[in-house]
């Protein structure tokens, strides 16, 4: 059984992706890294944060916000050089997730594709669990 967690923790690693048992599955898609590389430029030690909140349409929303500092506890995720920060208590709902960044006829925006939503809103920005 030892040698599963190293082959994830490799290939992991080969995404460069940072590893952590608790966050093991929520990575950000390509399109993402590269997009928040792009809004984060010049900003000197800025992430990305992902919650979650309770409201939006479906009972829970995702919220982003650009953070300049990491709480002692915030779990971090990083790809070519962009970070994502997610509290202990987001990452329960988002185990598995992936932020991705997208540009179609409906505009641009970052997406979180959460295999734990059961169902989610029209905008993809609330989800139920």
């Amino acid at each position: 059984m030892a040698p599963a967690p190293r082959r994830k923790r490799l290939r992991a690693l080969a995404m460069n992706e940072a590893v952590s048992p608790a966050l093991e599955g929520v990575s950000i898609s390509a399109s993402a890294a590269r997009r928040l590389n792009a809004i984060l430029k010049g900003e000197q030690g800025a992430a990305l944060r992902i919650s979650v909140k309770g409201g939006g349409c479906s009972g829970f929303q995702y919220a982003f916000d650009i953070e300049r500092g990491r709480a002692e506890d915030d779990v971090a995720v990083t790809r070519d050089g962009a970070t994502v920060l997610v509290d202990p208590i987001s990452l329960e709902m988002l185990k598995g997730a992936e932020l991705d960044f997208v540009d179609d006829l409906m505009g641009q925006s970052f997406r979180v594709k959460n295999p734990n939503a059961v169902a989610s809103c029209g905008c993809g920005v609330s989800f139920s669990v």
